[in-house]
Order: structure tokens, then C-alpha cells, then sequence
């Protein structure tokens, strides 16, 4: 096993790993240019966005994302039916992003598997970790919120706008705030 596919398999396990090594940089050059092809289609050839989210996330999907439309790798993120993406959206998905049926996501959320060390002498080594994302069914993510590694949203919940969610989140509720916070249950 090379150097390179030990990085993807610590990055894909959670561990520490080097982004910066060739096969995880050649990856995100790929998917970059594929953002950057979304990005620059006309709103009228849906064709050929879904086209590109297909090879993007390396399988069918019939998602409605809004450009502009940023990832670090595309295979890392699984999508349920009916989900909307507005205008700027980001989604670092070194780890795993599970996103289940019926999600909105308003425009400018940023969805951030990765990380880096605290200590200054480990972020010298360019090291890098991620934690998976998972948002289950139904919820409804606010306009300029961020959603941080390790992170789960239970089903029929919903973030509002700007909020910074660093811990789990419970079914059915109402989080807002920095650090998001539940505000009240969602009957």
C-alpha cells in the first residue's frame, strides 16, 4: 500500500492524514473543476448540471443545488430525494456527508467535515482530520448557518439562519445562536 492511499484511508477513517499529499490533491482538483463547470452553466441546461453532479458525486442525482457550488471531493457526499441547495453552498467533505430525504439548505451554509489540530506545532505538519455530517430527514437549514465536524441534525429539525452547530442536534427542535442551541421543540 503507497504513502498516498494510507493519506485517503486515515482521511476516509478519521485519523490524521496529509491533505496536501499528490492522490487527495488530484482529487480535489478534480472536483473543483467539476464545481467550476456547474458553476458556469446556464440556467437552462439542466442537462448537463445533473450531468456533472452525477460524475461529481459518482452516482445519479436529481438534487436541485443552486450555484455557485463548492466541494473538496464530491464521493464523500450521499444525498436523499428531494434535497435543495441554495445559491453558495459549501461542503467539505473529507469525511462522510449523509444527507437524508426532503432537506433545505438556504443560501451561504457551509457543512465542514474537516479540521485541523489545536496546537500550533501539529498544524505545522499540515496535518488535517475530519468527522462525518449527518442530516436526517425533513430538516431545514437557515441561510448563512455552519454545521461542524462530527455533527448530527435529527430528523424534522431545523437551523436557524447564522447559527454555528457544534454538537448533535435532537429530533424535532428549533436551534439557533453561537453556539446553536435549542430554542424549543417543533411539534
Amino acid at each position: 500500500m503507497t504513502q498516498e492511499l494510507d493519506q485517503m484511508q486515515k482521511m476516509l477513517s478519521g485519523q490524521d492524514y496529509d491533505p496536501l499529499c499528490p492522490q487527495l490533491s488530484n482529487q480535489r482538483k478534480r472536483a473543483k473543476a467539476l464545481c467550476f463547470e456547474y458553476n458556469h452553466c446556464h440556467p437552462d441546461q439542466k442537462g448537463k448540471r445533473m450531468q456533472i453532479l452525477s460524475k461529481l458525486f459518482n452516482r445519479s442525482c436529481k438534487a436541485v443545488i443552486e450555484p455557485n457550488f463548492y466541494c473538496d471531493y464530491g464521493y464523500n457526499i450521499d444525498l436523499g430525494m428531494n434535497f435543495y441547495a441554495n445559491h453558495n453552498c459549501v461542503i467539505l467533505d473529507s469525511a462522510k456527508v449523509c444527507i437524508g430525504d426532503n432537506v433545505m439548505l438556504g443560501p451561504s451554509v457551509t457543512l465542514a467535515t474537516a479540521s485541523h489540530p489545536l496546537q500550533p506545532e501539529q498544524r505545522l505538519k499540515d496535518l488535517g482530520n475530519a468527522q462525518p455530517i449527518t442530516i436526517e430527514d425533513n430538516v431545514w437549514i437557515g441561510m448563512g448557518a455552519q454545521i461542524l465536524p462530527g455533527v448530527t441534525i435529527g430528523k424534522n429539525s431545523v437551523v436557524a439562519a447564522g447559527a454555528v452547530v457544534a454538537k448533535d442536534v435532537p429530533q424535532a427542535v428549533l436551534v439557533a445562536g453561537v453556539p446553536a442551541k435549542v430554542i424549543r421543540a417543533l411539534s
